[in-house]
């Protein structure tokens, strides 16, 4: 049986905290920033925890060494 391998594609989107959970950049902040209202854009700052559902599954099929 082969190695599982990490999707090349989670090594830049997604990193793992120190308990285990997710974490992602936001999207929505790259181009047409000026005609989003300024709350959207302080929303979409930073990076932001997955949700437990969603982070199983990256977990799982993206991520199955981590």
């Amino acid at each position: 049986m082969p190695k599982m391998k990490t999707k090349s594609s989670t090594k830049g989107r997604f990193t793992l905290t120190a308990t285990g959970k997710v974490r992602f950049n936001s999207a929505y902040r790259r181009h047409r920033l000026i005609s989003k209202d300024k709350s959207a854009k302080e929303r979409n700052q930073g990076t932001k925890i997955m949700c437990d559902a969603d982070a199983r599954r990256v977990k799982r099929f993206m991520m199955p060494n981590a």
